[in-house]
Formats: structure tokens, C-alpha cells, sequence
């Protein structure tokens, strides 16, 4: 996708989804033969309901209808909430896994996977698990020293306090997700 037709995109959607209470996480669109799929992934701090992806998902297929920014011919619009492996990339990002377990690769060289207790403008709080039986410590990271982060996926976290459904959640890597053809 070119960087006009991005921005484009971008400028017709982050509006739609800013009114349904969502951040437009990422645009993408991707070609197989002749047919385009046009990917919108949204999210917010409460987490997205599937109600609110089915109804951003009729907005956004009305507007593109509306405007000439996909072109001609037929694609495949694809709105979608972030899936747990996606990256970790921006403050709000951390903001709202607090309490999950993270790996980081680390700009000074090295991996850490510890739990995010808090998060401020500035980094992390950390719970680092301890090593043969020893107790987790706390620690501190700060954003500059991450190069990258993604949430590790937990089957079986035993501190659950909701009997479970941290499970469920955890053992799938997509979002809540609508499809429909344009």
C-alpha cells in the first residue's frame, strides 16, 4: 500500500473509529490475485466488543463505499481487534495488559520476561519471576530499554482472579474480529 493512499485511508477511519469510542491501531491493505483485503485493527482501554466491531465495520464499509480511497474493483474489509501476539509498541499498549506477563528483548541485548504490575509515562513496574523457587523481585524498565515486547501467553496462571477465564482469553491470538466483502 502506498504511503498516500495510508494516509488516505488513515484519514477516512481514525475519525469513524475515534467516534465509536476506539484507537485505529493499524491500516493495512494486501493483495492476493485480484482480490485486496483491506485489514482495521482498533482497540481501546476497555478492550473492544464484538457489537462495536460489527457496527464500526457497517460505518467503515458505508465510507469506503462513499469515497474513492480503496479504487476500483472488489476487496475484502477485515475490522479486528489487536490478537495477544501482536507487539506491544506504545504506552496505552502496556497501559492495557497490565497485570500479563511480557517478554522483552532489551536494547542493551537480552531477553527478560517478568510480569507488568504498572505502568506510568516513563516505563514499567515489574515483578521478576525468581529462579529455582526463589521469590519474584520487583523491578523497573523504562521505555528507551525496550526494543521490543510481546505478551506471553499463560495457561495456567495459578494468582487468577476470575476462576479461570484468564485462560480462555490467553489461549487464542486473535481479536474479536468482523469480515465482510465490499
Amino acid at each position: 500500500m502506498s504511503t498516500t493512499q495510508s494516509e488516505r485511508l488513515r484519514g477516512l477511519l481514525e475519525p469513524l473509529a475515534a467516534k465509536s469510542g476506539l484507537d485505529l491501531e493499524e491500516v493495512r491493505v494486501t493483495s492476493a490475485g485480484k482480490r485486496r483485503q483491506l485489514l482495521v485493527v482498533v482497540d481501546s482501554d476497555e478492550g473492544v466488543q464484538l457489537d462495536a466491531v460489527a457496527e464500526l465495520s457497517r460505518e467503515i464499509s458505508q465510507a469506503l463505499d462513499a469515497s474513492d480511497a480503496m479504487g476500483d474493483g472488489e476487496y475484502l474489509l477485515e475490522v479486528s481487534s489487536p490478537g495477544l501476539d501482536r507487539p506491544l509498541t506504545e504506552p496505552r499498549h502496556f497501559r492495557r495488559n497490565e497485570g500479563r506477563l511480557v517478554k522483552f528483548t532489551l536494547s542493551a541485548g537480552g531477553d527478560l520476561v517478568a510480569r507488568m504490575l504498572a505502568v506510568d509515562e516513563e516505563g514499567i513496574d515489574l515483578e521478576i519471576p525468581g529462579v529455582k523457587g526463589r521469590k519474584p523481585k520487583p523491578g523497573r524498565i523504562t521505555f528507551p530499554e525496550i526494543t521490543r515486547a510481546r505478551i506471553e501467553i499463560e495457561f495456567n496462571r495459578k494468582d487468577m482472579e476470575d476462576d479461570g477465564a484468564q485462560d480462555t482469553a490467553d489461549a487464542g491470538t486473535d481479536g474479536d474480529e468482523s469480515t465482510e466483502e465490499a
